[in-house]
Parts: structure tokens; C-alpha cells; sequence
């Protein structure tokens, strides 16, 4: 039966005569192949194995040709006891001769691997991963594993009828790979097995092990209790994912990008980025097992594949973003090398570019009859858009305060403001929609970068380049946007988190309960205030008047009001906010700009309960008397003066406010007598404030009101030339009427123009004022006077250059209005005029 017995029997008289080593592996092979393996003379072929290990390659050749008659006579027994003798003999000699039976090892084990019996590519395995765990003294110049890649890659996407069979031959799979890297990954000369083809079969048929595990466990599958019921040793998907970490765990700098590809490849290619819980788990193994070091590669990697994927489905690019997400998270805590502004960069590129979608997906809606589908697409633009805003909030917001700061100085400059350039955003493609749409997710962002943003300088923390856009945005016809520009304000300088405590814009009966926790102001904060003070209290001021003001912008300038007097409040500064609220209070009262009645309470309620507020931060009992008679009696007369009531869905408007009602407001003379004495400046508050009106602003709100308007030029020339003309005839408002200058000539009006004593004394006591003012009045108020001459004077010049220059004619025709009718006036191109420079 045996081939061992058939041999004696033939060359009975020759067997002495037979090489020893042969009759050593034949002995080791008992005649009931059940029976195992003979120890006894497994034990002598070891010791004639390690006294002669020049004959390990012949054993080897010679176990290697027994096993695959075997293989072939389908004799498993006997595969078993040639394996087991391998296994021995690998683990017991470890010599220079050991090269050559390595490589019939291999060889067998490669026979085992192409059967199509399961146990014999699971024996082949196990031998196989028995070999991968010795370590070998001299490497190996010759020896490759492509063979045990591709066929260890096969038997993981096993799909054996039987389900307990399938998975042995999986898990076995697995572990040759797992065999296969610890082999190599710390070999410098099999550097080889990084290399994309074998890449593209590892790391897929780890995640496919993973992945399969994950949809049986949510398919609720009935053979899922007798997988992942098993040990982690058996469980296919703990393995594989042990296996992904330790691989993971070995990528040198050069090899990640060979190592990430292949995963975002699976991910594509199995239609996994939506749902993407599975692509989430992924890179959070990837970004938890590679060392930190090589976190910006993955971060570089996925920024390359979102661009890939520029143009799929929004829910395709959300996903892609979530994961963005995830792997800057984990990146933020660590180093995340030069990718910051390349991660910020590509989002704020794909962000344009769902703006873009969203836009162009509207215009095409509103043309055709399917709403439905439209307004979905629409929505998913927005989940993308939402996933962008986060990740750059999150993102920066994990960052260390010096980067952060960096950030929102990056993140401001990519911000569209009109009458500043932006070299990011072409906001004429996009119109008002799509720039607004822009700036108020970029707001949102820098919400979560600024959040929990700790400075010990304001000036470190809101530099010239950040604060000045910042505030030209805070002046915008929008509310929203000046409610986002408020908050943000808010987390920079909030640095003791008292904002919860002052939520709602109200009177607090007792400010010392609210705990408020605050530190002596520093010097370089005391210089911040004397340097951009006024340009902090001039936006207040501006947006106090702005018509689409709603409660939430009450509450916010109340907020933004009391933090600068915790945080920022020196004694000039006290007396500066003084100023600017009783400035608000006669811009109500005065009413030159026609505001409607309920933003006039709305202001005065503003100042009331920031008035109370302040009062009893500085605890000056005097002022406070005065601040609670005065909301005293408007509880009583005038609640509509009030927060408490004005704010109300259902408020009585007066039709007018009383100036001469004195009672109800809060007096200059008064709150002077009671700060007056050491410590405030009590005097400058009968200096009035006057805002610095530049010219900056008013060009920004011309351009504002011109991108608001979709209609053709001439309809913008003329809202601007209206913008113009309303600036100047405001200010020539306050010219004497023509009809008052008329005046009859007669013999006393002569003598009078004859005699000049009394026009010399006007003139001295003219220059006398003048220098009086010069002399005793603060810098910002002579700043604000010298400006605003000037201002006059651009705001003349542009209105004169607005009516005098026109646009040179169009073959198409211009527009002309007659009559009150429109008539286009077509001119032939021969009859036009064009500049000598033009004509060649």
C-alpha cells in the first residue's frame, strides 16, 4: 500500500545502500499514516538535520517530493506528517544551509496553497505563518513573495458554500498575510512588497473582511452569530483589522501613499463614501495606527481624491468631506506638517464650487418644471457645504492658539468684501446670492476657529488685516452678517467665557450676582483701545441704525457693549462708551435719517440696559440713581423705551418721541456731576461723539447697493448716482435756504457792509474758538472733523464725475430716457468716435 513498503519490497536487498537522510524522512512516516508523526525518528532525522546541515537542502528536496506524490495520490495524512516535519526541522536548525530548505519549504507550501481542499490551504497556511515567525540571521537577496500575496489575497474573498468553511479559509488568508508583511515590511531588501501590485491585493482584501463583517452585522445576517461569536483569533474581521493597523504601523515616510491609495480605491469601487460609516472607521484606524509624523501624507491624500471627485454626486463629496474631517481631527492633536493652508485651500475651493451647483442647479429649477428633484439637489449642496464649514471650523479649531491665529488671518483673506480685492473669490460669476452665500458660510467657520480662542494681547489677537475686513462686513445691508461679525468679535475677546452669564439683552437688577470674572486691564490692551477704539465704537454706532436690525442684533450689540467694559474698559474707554451711547440716544431723538419707530426703541432700549449695566460695573452710586430714575419712569410712561417690552411680539409704538420729555432720557449734565472727581475724564462727555465716516465705507455701501441690483449698467450708474446725490443733498441740508439769502439792499445794509469793527471782533472770537478746540478737544473728535470735510468734498467730486462721464456708444445701442419712456439708439459703428490709440 504504502510506497515506502513498495520499495523494500523491490530493492529489498539495496536498502542499505539508500542515502541516510532518505531512510531518515521515510522512517518518520509511520505504516497507519492516522497514527501522526514518529517522534522517535522525527527526533533522529532532527539530530542528522543539525550534526549535518549541508544535507538540510537535500531533505528538503526530498520531503518536497514525497509531499507532492502525495498531494497528487490524495494521501492527507501523509501530507500532514511531511508538514509537521518541516515545521520541525525549520524551528530547530537555524545555519547558513537553511537558505536552500527554505526554498522547498516554500515550495511546498506553495502546492498546498493551489489545491482546492480547503484543509490543505489552511495546513499550508498555518506552516506558512509558523516560517513567517523565525527570524532569519542573513537576509535574503533572491527569495519573493509575489505567489503567497496573490493566493493569500484569493483565499480572503473566499466564497466557499459553507459558511464555517468560508471563514476558516478567510481567516487562514488572512494570516498568511499578516505573515507575508511581518516577513518583509522589516527587510530593507523586500522593500518590493510595497510596491502597488502587491498594495492593490493586500490592503482590498483586508477591507473586504472588515466591510463584510460590518454589512452582516447590519443585515442582521443568521450566520453572523457563528462568526463574530468566535475568539478574536477566528474572527475574520478582527484579524484583517489587526492586520490593516500592523501594517499600517510599519509604513515608512515613502510607502503611505502606496498604502492610503488602495483604500480610497475600495471605497470607490464598492460605493462606500455614502453611507460612509465604514470609510470613517477606516481612516480612523489608518490615523490612529501610522506615526504622526506621516499624518499630512493621508491629509494630502484624501484633499487629492476630493478633487477627483469634483464634479460626483453631492452626497459622494459630503462623505469624502466627513472623512476630511475625521482625519484632520485626529491630525489637529498632533502635527499635521505644512498642509494646513493646502487643507483649507481645496475646501475653500470646493466650497465655490458648490456654491456654484447650488446656484446653477436653482437658475435651471426656476427655467423647468421638476421643483422637486431641484430643491433636493439644492439641499444636498447644502450638506456638502454644511461638512466643508465644519471641518474648517473643527479643524481650526483644534489647532494650537499661534496656528490658529494664522488660520483666521487666512480664512478672513479668502472672505468677499466689497471695496476690498479678493483674489480668491470672483464674485461677479457668483452675483449677490452666490457672495453672500460665500461670506456667510466663511463667518460660520471662523465662528468654530475663534471658539474657545484664548489671547493674552487684542492686539496678537485682532490685527489690522483681520479687524478692518471684518468690520467692512459688520457694515453690510445684511443682518445676518453682521450678527455672525458680533459673535465672532465675541469668542476674541470673551476671554473669561462671561457671555452665557450676559445672554439677552435686558436690565440686570444686580450685575455683582452674576459673578462676572474679569482682570486689570494691560498695557498693551489699554494701547489696542487707544489705536482701534474708535473704529470698534464707529461700527456700533453704524450698525445701531441699520433698518433690518431684529432682537438677536439688540442682543448681540448688548453683549458685544458689556464685554468690551469687562474686558477692554479703562477709565478713557468708560467715559469713550458713555459718549457713544448718549450719541445713540440723540440720533433717535433727532431722527435725520428717517428710522422707522421700532428701531428707534429698539436703540433706546439698547442704551438703557447697557447704561444700567455699565453703572453698576463701576459702581458710582450717583450714576446708578440716575440710570434707575430714568428706567423707573419709563416703566411707568414709556415701556416701549424698555428691552423688557419693546422686544415683545405685541408692543405699543408711540407715533412719536418727546425730546422735550427730559425725564425719560439720560442727561450729559448729569452723568457728568456724578463721574465727576478723581479717576474719569468727566469733562469729554460734554464733547459730543461723532462717528469716523470713511470713505471706505461709503464706497462699500455704494458698491453694496449696485451688486443687490441684477439689472443693467445704467440701472446701477443710477442707484449709484442716487447714492451719491442723497450723501449730498443730506449735507447741503444744513446750507441756508436760498430764499433766506435774499435780502433787500438798502442805506443800512451798506453802512453795515462799510463798517468791518464788528466783523474784525467775530473773526478774533472765531480764531479764538478755533484754537480753544485744537487745544482742549480729544484727537479722535478733531480727526472725525477734519474727515468729514473731506469726505465732503470726494462725495462732491464723485457726484460731479458721475454726472459728466458716460458711457462711450455701442453698436448695440444705448438707453435713453424721454419723456419717461426708455428708447433704445442704435449707432453705426462707422459713425462712433474712437480714441487715436484705438485705430490702427
Amino acid at each position: 500500500m504504502d510506497s515506502e513498503n513498495n520499495e523494500s519490497g523491490v530493492c529489498g536487498c539495496c536498502g542499505p545502500l539508500r542515502p541516510r537522510y532518505k531512510r531518515l524522512v521515510d522512517n518518520i512516516f509511520p505504516e497507519d499514516p492516522k497514527d501522526g508523526l514518529s517522534k522517535s525518528d522525527m527526533e533522529k532525522l532532527t539530530f542528522y538535520a543539525v550534526s549535518a546541515p549541508e544535507k538540510l537542502d537535500r531533505i528538503g528536496a526530498y520531503l518536497a517530493e514525497r509531499l507532492s506524490r502525495d498531494v497528487v495520490r490524495h494521501r492527507y495524512w501523509n501530507v500532514v506528517i511531511a508538514m509537521e516535519a518541516l515545521d520541525q526541522l525549520l524551528m530547530a536548525c537555524h545555519s547558513q544551509s537553511i537558505k536552500p530548505f527554505v526554498e522547498s519549504f516554500l515550495h511546498m507550501v506553495a502546492k498546498l496553497l493551489e489545491s482546492r481542499e480547503p484543509k490543505l490551504q489552511v495546513l499550508g497556511t498555518n506552516s506558512f505563518v509558523k516560517f513567517a515567525n523565525i527570524e532569519e540571521d542573513t537576509p535574503s537577496y533572491h527569495r519573493r513573495y509575489d505567489f503567497f500575496v496573490s493566493q493569500f489575497s484569493a483565499m480572503c474573498h473566499s466564497t466557499h458554500e459553507d459558511v464555517d468553511t468560508r471563514t476558516r479559509i478567510r481567516v487562514a488568508g488572512i494570516k498568511g498575510l499578516q505573515g507575508v508583511v511581518r516577513k518583509t515590511v522589516n527587510d530593507e531588501l523586500q522593500a518590493i512588497i510595497w510596491e502597488p501590485q502587491h498594495m492593490d491585493k493586500l490592503i482590498p482584501s483586508m477591507l473586504f473582511n472588515m466591510q463584510d463583517s460590518d454589512d452582516l452585522d447590519r443585515a442582521g445576517h443568521p450566520s453572523t452569530p457563528s462568526v463574530s461569536g468566535q475568539d478574536g483569533e477566528e474572527n475574520p474581521a478582527t484579524l484583517a483589522e489587526n492586520c490593516f493597523r500592523e501594517l499600517l504601523g510599519r509604513a515608512a515616510y515613502g510607502n503611505m501613499n502606496n498604502a492610503v491609495r488602495p483604500v480610497l480605491v475600495h471605497l470607490d469601487n464598492h460605493h462606500l463614501w455614502e453611507p460612509n460609516e465604514f470609510a470613517v472607521s477606516c481612516f480612523r484606524i489608518i490615523m490612529y495606527s501610522i506615526q504622526a509624523q506621516h499624518s499630512h501624507h493621508v491629509i494630502q491624500q484624501v484633499l487629492g481624491h476630493l478633487d477627483m471627485h469634483n464634479k460626483n454626486t453631492p452626497r459622494v463629496r459630503a462623505g469624502i468631506v466627513q472623512v476630511l474631517l475625521e482625519t484632520v481631527a485626529i491630525a489637529a492633536k498632533g502635527s499635521v506638517g505644512p498642509t494646513v493652508l493646502e487643507v483649507f485651500n481645496t475646501l475653500l475651493k470646493h466650497l465655490r464650487m458648490s456654491v456654484d451647483f447650488e446656484l446653477g442647479e436653482s437658475s435651471r429649477r426656476n427655467s423647468s418644471s421638476s421643483v422637486s428633484s431641484g430643491r433636493s439637489k439644492e439641499s444636498e449642496e447644502r450638506i456638502v457645504q454644511n461638512a466643508i464649514i465644519q471641518t474648517i471650523g473643527f479643524f481650526g479649531g483644534n489647532l494650537p492658539d499661534y496656528q490658529r491665529a494664522e488660520v483666521m488671518m487666512f480664512i478672513m483673506g479668502k472672505v468677499p468684501v466689497y471695496g476690498t480685492p479678493c483674489h480668491t473669490l470672483d464674485t461677479v460669476k457668483i452675483g449677490h446670492q452666490g457672495t453672500k452665500r460665500i461670506q456667510t458660510m466663511l463667518l460660520s467657520s471662523l465662528i468654530m476657529v475663534t471658539s474657545g480662542f484664548k489671547s493674552k494681547s487684542m492686539a496678537a489677537a485682532l490685527p489690522p488685516p483681520f479687524l478692518d475686513p471684518l468690520f467692512s462686513i459688520s457694515l453690510m445691508e445684511d443682518g445676518e452678517l453682521r450678527q455672525l461679525v458680533l459673535e465672532i468679535l465675541h469668542n476674541i475677546i470673551d476671554r473669561h467665557d462671561n457671555r452665557a452669564k450676559l445672554r439677552g439683552i435686558r436690565i440686570i437688577p444686580n450685575v455683582a450676582a452674576l459673578k462676572i470674572k474679569r482682570e486689570k486691564i494691560s498695557k498693551q490692551d489699554v494701547a489696542f483701545m487707544k489705536k482701534h477704539g474708535q473704529q470698534l465704537y464707529r461700527h456700533i454706532y453704524l450698525g445701531c441704525k441699520e433698518d433690518d436690525n431684529v432682537h438677536k442684533n439688540f442682543e448681540l450689540l448688548f453683549t458685544t457693549l458689556a464685554i468690551l467694559t469687562i474686558e477692554l474698559a479703562s477709565e478713557e474707554v468708560v467715559i469713550d462708551l458713555i459718549r457713544l451711547n448718549i450719541a445713540l440716544q440723540d440720533m433717535v431723538l433727532a431722527n435725520e435719517e428717517n428710522m422707522s419707530m421700532s428701531l428707534r426703541c429698539g436703540v433706546m432700549a439698547l442704551v438703557a440696559a447697557y447704561l444700567n449695566f455699565l453703572s453698576q460695573m463701576i459702581a458710582n452710586p450717583s450714576f446708578c440713581q440716575h440710570v434707575s430714575k430714568v428706567i423707573e419712569l419709563r416703566n411707568m410712561d414709556a415701556p416701549y423705551l424698555l428691552p423688557e417690552h419693546i422686544f415683545r411680539d405685541k408692543c405699543t409704538l408711540p407715533e412719536c418721541l418727546d425730546k422735550e420729555e427730559r425725564a425719560l432720557y439720560f442727561q450729559t449734565t448729569e452723568i457728568t456731576e456724578c463721574l465727576a472727581g478723581p479717576g474719569y475724564n468727566a469733562e469729554r462727555l460734554s464733547i459730543p461723539y461723532v462717528p469716523q465716516v470713511t470713505v471706505l465705507y461709503t464706497v462699500g455701501k455704494i458698491l453694496h447697493r449696485c451688486k443687490q441690483t441684477s439689472q443693467d449698467r445704467l440701472s446701477r450708474r443710477k442707484s449709484f448716482v442716487d447714492t451719491v446725490s442723497l450723501q449730498v443733498d443730506i449735507m447741503s441740508n444744513n446750507l441756508p435756504d436760498k430764499s433766506q439769502l435774499a435780502e433787500e439792499i438798502t442805506f443800512e445794509t451798506l453802512k453795515k457792509a462799510i463798517d468791518t469793527s464788528g466783523l474784525e471782533e467775530q473773526e478774533r472770537e472765531r480764531r479764538r474758538q478755533v484754537m480753544e478746540k485744537f487745544q482742549k478737544a480729544p484727537f479722535e473728535e478733531l480727526a472725525a472733523h477734519c474727515e468729514s470735510k473731506a469726505n465732503m468734498l470726494n462725495e462732491r467730486l464723485a457726484h460731479i464725475f458721475e454726472l459728466t462721464i458716460r458711457p462711450p456708444p455701442s453698436p448695440s445701442g444705448v438707453v435713453s430716457v424721454s419723456s419717461g419712456h426708455a428708447q433704445n439708439q442704435s449707432v453705426p459703428v462707422y459713425e462712433m468716435k474712437f480714441p487715436d490709440l484705438c485705430v490702427y
